[in-house]
């Protein structure tokens, strides 16, 4: 299945056009498709223009009168496209692409996001943000890529359209990262398909709005071969230790192979995408090692053990959990959940749903529509809900929510789950959070975990666990809690950024010694002492509300390109971050996070470190992200 494919040909006759529409088209990303593709924008009448808001209202909140219109209209193009009176009866100019972003956005930052905008369209069908330059063929320059998972296939990519060589190292057996490993039932995308893929690699034919883990799988295993990863990765490898020698300016990457023989590497520049969820995390429990049974981690599920009629336990019930507690209850003779924090559930009532044949097909036919559907997930679903995680200083209760549109989101997300849980107070006296929404990781849902919860062999426990038992578990009250078999739901060791490698930079510092515990970077992709080394998902560059990991990964990726452009053009054997840009740069996250609901909550959450600092989030924009990437400034490095 090739990822990038042409607009097909319309040769529907109109009543199959109308069902395609009437077929769960996105009309308020369809009508702009359509006046980029004709070079009309009448097509954009200002009493159509759509609703933005957070959470978007379906069609942009047009009413049904609205949306009869809409649809006349989107049928009236695509038949002048069909007849072939339509496609490209202009060129679009820039002011033309301003106006449909006004009219699809409302926004009067058109200036700000234009760039990105056209960035985003790609309306010349080129790639626009594939590296424009090419390393010199003569000039000697290796780059080692540690792991191949979303960001170091993508690293790949880039580099091998730059001329770069490079080879990545991958402790397992196939590429995909955490699309390979998690695979536990119900495992699933909670961003968009659209958004949740590279932006020059857009599927046409997804089969749901948010794929499960094996579609996503085969969609980086498909990117991999098609863009020529694939040849070179050395599968069933992994990286025990980076020594940087000065004298040399090489990297050597230590290196366990298959046969468990040690190989050293030698590169001139090395890139870690490990990512920050990658470590399973398995709670300090006292008697955890103790139960009789079968017991693991969902993110190293074991496939060997038959849930059926089985008594199933169930520690912890974040992201994870949530998706594949649903997914087991059928299966179960009995399940107990124990909970230590509810989670705030967004609601997205298509969660599991598959993607409408018409929508398809108007993806498969219509040119631009995948990409001014992507814009309005961007700009609605992402860009647009970062206000209501933004701290309010004169707002009365932030143990409840830190500002208006924070409490809005509050009291929406209240309503849900108490229509939901009408029928059992009990219930909803237990799973409705009492901290400010987005403090933690909001989960979509779509009434699923209320309807396990509900049943009758479900039980949600919400006292403390004292330890665990050759039987199962034990409750702080006393109770005893038996099971035939443990599933931690648990979540990752998010701050232990690079573990277990260890990476030695200049004058022999270890990056674990220097960051004890409090993980830094600059853009969070370089770190002083340490040059020619790269991150990727590195420190600060989680994304909460706003957007999909894989558009934080493109920008990262184009710095790194830039960065290597700079090291190779200049003539120079290495670029270092300096320590005072590094230093400012953090005070300006640090701030940034101390004005974001995340960074003033005192619920527990994997945001914090050890220390208690917010090293995961980034506090600010996609479109800020977007501008700080878009090339290195050489004050801010020592080139030697």
């Amino acid at each position: 299945m090739p990822i990038a494919r042409t607009t097909e040909p319309i040769t529907a006759d109109d009543a199959a056009l109308r069902a395609a529409i009437q077929d769960g088209a996105h009309l308020p990303s369809l009508l702009p498709a359509l006046a980029h593709a004709t070079g009309d924008l009448s097509l954009l009448p200002g009493d159509l223009r759509p609703t933005v808001s957070s959470p978007p209202l379906p069609q942009g909140g047009l009413s049904e009168e609205q949306q009869a219109r809409a649809t006349s209209i989107a049928l009236d193009a695509l038949r002048l496209l069909r007849d072939g009176a339509g496609e490209g009866a202009r060129t679009m100019t820039e002011d033309d692409y301003r106006r449909m972003f006004q009219w699809m956005t409302s926004s009067d930052a058109v200036e700000e996001y234009l760039p990105l905008v056209l960035e985003e369209l790609a309306p010349t069908e080129a790639d626009p943000r594939a590296p424009s330059w090419r390393k010199d063929p003569d000039l000697p320059f290796t780059v080692v890529i540690v792991g191949a998972g979303m960001s170091g296939i993508l690293a790949g990519i880039r580099l091998g359209q730059a001329g770069v060589p490079y080879v990545i190292i991958e402790k397992n057996d196939d590429v995909g990262g955490t699309w390979l490993e998690n695979t536990y039932p119900g495992a699933r995308v909670d961003v968009s398909n659209a958004f949740y893929s590279y932006s020059f690699a857009q599927r046409v034919d997804w089969p749901g709005h948010y794929s499960t883990q094996g579609v996503l799988l085969n969609y980086f295993r498909e990117c991999a071969r098609e863009y020529g990863v694939l040849d070179h990765i050395r599968f069933g490898t992994e990286v025990l230790a980076a020594d940087w020698d000065e004298g040399r300016a090489i990297w050597s990457v230590r290196v366990c192979q298959p046969d468990r023989a040690e190989e050293t590497l030698d590169a001139q520049a090395l890139v870690s995408a490990a990512g920050q969820l990658n470590r399973p995390k398995v709670p300090d429990i006292a008697g955890l090692n103790s139960f009789e049974g079968p017991a693991f981690h969902s993110a190293r599920w074991d496939h060997e053990v038959d849930l059926r009629d089985k008594r199933v336990a169930v520690i912890g019930t974040g992201a994870s959990a949530a998706q594949f507690v649903p997914a087991i209850a059928d299966d179960v003779a009995a399940l107990t959940v124990f909970q230590r924090t509810p989670n705030w559930l967004g609601n997205v009532p298509q969660y599991h749903d598959a993607v409408p044949e018409g929508q398809r097909w108007l993806f498969r036919h219509v040119p631009h529509y995948a990409h001014w559907y992507r814009f309005w997930l961007f700009w609605g679903t992402t860009e647009g809900l970062l206000p209501a995680a933004r701290v309010d200083e004169d707002w009365p209760d932030l143990e409840r929510s830190v500002g208006p549109r924070n409490d809005a989101l509050r009291g929406m997300m209240t309503t849900n789950l108490q229509r939901q849980l009408a029928d059992r107070p009990d219930l909803l006296e237990k799973m409705l959070p009492t901290y400010p929404p987005a403090s933690k990781r909001i989960l979509l849902d779509n009434g699923s975990w209320a309807r396990t919860m509900k049943r009758d062999h479900v039980r949600l426990v919400v006292e403390p666990i004292e330890r665990v038992t050759p039987d199962g578990v034990v409750t702080t009250d006393g109770e005893a809690h038996d099971a035939d078999v443990i599933i931690y739901g648990t979540g990752f060791q998010a701050s232990r950024f690079l573990t277990p490698m260890r990476v030695t930079g200049r004058d022999g510092v270890d990056l674990h010694e220097r960051w004890d515990g409090d993980a830094r970077a600059y853009m969070g992709i370089t770190v002083p002492g340490f040059p020619n080394f790269f991150m990727l998902y590195g420190p600060n560059t989680n994304i909460v509300v706003n957007g999909s990991i894989i558009y934080f990964s493109e920008c990262e990726v184009h710095y790194l390109l830039g960065c290597l452009r700079l090291l190779l053009e200049g003539g120079h054997r290495s670029l270092e971050c300096r320590e005072d840009a590094h230093d400012a740069y953090n005070v300006m996250i640090d701030e940034g996070n101390r004005k974001m609901v995340w960074g003033v909550a005192t619920v527990n959450s994997w945001y914090r470190n050890e220390k208690g600092r917010v090293a995961q989030n980034w506090p600010f924009s996609l479109l800020e992200y977007w501008a700080q990437t878009r090339e290195p400034h050489p004050a801010a490095y020592e080139l030697r």
